[in-house]
């Protein structure tokens, strides 16, 4: 009887260690220069300035693949780390997603100088999705209610992410 008990108490530890959920909230780490996430960034060397991204968005108005641009990380959402903003010249900012949503970036990483690698495109973000993005990042809900028409914006699908400064 005790052996039963023994038993079945192991595949109950066991069971619960199985489907135990993971840890909320984004990774914890000091992204500190040199730390990549993703696949990496393989033409850190090639990386454009977020001007000239702009500027070659505007001109081609297309989406532009396999490309390398250098920026300032100014926020990170501080659910999962699944998205981040990067300063415009024109000190607003553009969006950065993680492609497939297979990485996560450390919140530690917003005020630092990275190269992203990936696939850029101007796009029109829907009110609901900008009003996402805000409580994500925990804006104050007078500045959500403030979000009423879409935006056309430089939307960034990151590949791979590198802290160069």
């Amino acid at each position: 009887m005790k052996l039963k008990a023994i038993l079945f108490a192991a595949a109950v530890s066991i069971s619960a260690l199985a489907f135990a959920q993971e840890k909320s909230g984004p990774p914890t780490g000091n992204a500190v220069v040199g730390d990549a996430y993703g696949a990496g960034v393989t033409s850190e060397s090639k990386a454009i300035t977020v001007d000239k991204l702009s500027k070659k968005l505007k001109k081609d108005n297309k989406k532009v693949e396999g490309i390398a641009v250098k920026g300032k990380v100014t926020d990170v959402c501080e659910k999962k780390g699944c998205w981040l903003t990067i300063q415009t010249e024109d000190n607003s900012q553009f969006f950065v997603k993680m492609k497939d949503y297979a990485f996560f970036v450390p919140t530690a990483l917003k005020g630092k100088n990275v190269v992203l690698e990936g696939t850029a495109e101007r796009k029109v973000t829907s009110v609901d999705e900008q009003k996402h993005y805000a409580e994500d990042a925990k804006k104050p809900q007078a500045e959500i209610d403030a979000i009423t028409a879409p935006k056309e914006e430089i939307r960034f699908v990151a590949n791979g992410i590198k802290v160069v400064n």
